[in-house]
């Protein structure tokens, strides 16, 4: 038996976004096929030179690639779309926090998202909701 769900794809996102996001798509599901501890080294190497992302940025990245892939706006797609959200931030010379971890609520759920000005972008769940086990920041001036 299985249970009906919609999808919730943004609409209104312009071709070039789009496009920009299909492009992305390739690498982001290549890399979600890494082991984490390389996944955060390759990420780590792409962030380099990009200034943080705005919530606004990090937001129409995460659209684009929702509108771009039904794989990425679907419910298991969150590993490819905190991925492709991030490549496209960075195609833009920005970097969101890309953040993997687990809810902290029972059942146990893995789950990657995006974060930018401290908060997950357009995750629709309450602070503290989900705990990181692996984030990957924009690297500051400090840290350089």
């Amino acid at each position: 038996m299985t249970t009906p769900s919609a999808l919730d794809r943004p609409v209104g996102v312009p071709f070039t976004r789009r496009l920009a996001a299909r492009t992305v798509l390739l690498p982001a599901l290549a890399l979600a096929l890494l082991p984490p501890r390389r996944l955060r080294a390759v990420l780590a190497l792409v962030r380099r030179g990009a200034a943080p992302a705005s919530t606004a940025q990090a937001a129409a990245a995460r659209d684009a690639m929702c509108a771009a892939s039904l794989r990425c706006a679907g419910p298991r797609g969150c590993l490819p779309r905190s991925l492709g959200a991030a490549l496209l931030c960075r195609l833009r010379g920005t970097w969101p926090t890309w953040c993997t971890g687990v809810r902290v609520v029972p059942p146990f759920t893995a789950h990657a998202w995006i974060e930018a000005e401290g908060r997950p972008v357009a995750e629709e769940v309450p602070d503290g909701y989900f705990t990181r086990l692996m984030a990957v920041p924009p690297v500051s001036r400090t840290d350089a």
